[in-house]
Parts: C-alpha cells; sequence; structure tokens
C-alpha cells in the first residue's frame, strides 16, 4: 500500500470535520418524505457503490492500493466516483431538513473538497491504470449529465 501525502491527510480530515460538524447541528435522519428519499438513495447508492468496489478495497485515501483493479461495473458504469456521490446526497438532505447559513456553509465547504480530493485521486489513477482515460471520457465525475 501506497504511503498517504499530507495532501491526502488534509482532505480526508476536512472532509470528515465538514461531515462532523453536520451531525452534530442537526438531525441524523431526515423527517420530511422528500429529503429522506434522498437520504435513503445515497445510503442504497453507498452500499452499491462499496459491494461493487468490495468492502476489503475501499479506501478513504485517494492513494490507490497495490493491487488494486479499475473498477468499472456497478454505479461506476455511470459515475466516476459513486460514494462521494452518495454522501454529498445524505449530507444535502441532512442540511436541508434543518437548514442554517453555517450548516449550508459546511456542505459547500464539504462539496468543495471532495472535488479537490477526486481530482488528486482521479491524477493517481491515471498514473497507475493504462486504461482510465478512456473510462473517463465516457462517465460523468459526480451526477450524470451534470458534471
Amino acid at each position: 500500500m501506497k504511503r498517504q501525502s499530507i495532501r491526502s491527510y488534509v482532505l480526508v480530515g476536512v472532509q470528515f470535520l465538514c461531515m462532523g460538524a453536520i451531525l452534530v447541528s442537526g438531525p441524523w435522519v431526515a423527517g420530511n418524505g422528500w429529503f429522506l428519499t434522498l437520504e435513503l438513495l445515497g445510503l442504497l447508492l453507498v452500499v452499491w457503490a462499496v459491494l461493487t468496489m468490495r468492502v476489503t478495497k475501499v479506501n478513504v485515501f485517494p492513494e490507490v492500493r497495490t493491487g488494486s483493479r479499475l473498477v468499472t461495473n456497478g454505479p461506476y458504469r455511470w459515475v466516476r466516483h459513486p460514494m462521494y456521490t452518495a454522501g454529498l446526497m445524505i449530507f444535502l438532505a441532512l442540511v436541508c431538513e434543518s437548514f442554517s447559513y453555517w450548516r449550508g456553509l459546511w456542505w459547500v465547504l464539504l462539496a468543495a473538497d471532495l472535488i479537490v480530493k477526486l481530482s488528486y485521486e482521479e491524477m493517481l489513477l491515471g498514473e497507475i491504470f493504462d486504461d482510465y482515460e478512456a473510462y473517463r471520457s465516457r462517465t460523468w465525475r459526480l451526477v450524470p449529465w451534470i458534471f
């Protein structure tokens, strides 16, 4: 396994700080039907992505583990970072359920952090996997038909 860089520790630290700030400042489960649906869809997406990748291969850091393979099936067929998409969906539902400007700011910071993190991760994946550029050209980063 590759050693994590300082950049990775900062990106993961900011990610968990944002998620923690949202969790401690409001409900963990949305009560509104629309927000609960968004939260549940996010949870289903993260479970699907983890099962597709294999639980033992999930890595919170962007560095590619030794012996990893490029996963392009399951939700990875359409989105390169379905776990990030799922996290953004879940936390957006929680922020909307009990909105405050602070919670909204934490979510925007989380989204920005994940975009920087996935850009770094994609650079690393491109260095490891010869077919990553072809995969990248036929899939969306986070949200199909949008980004």
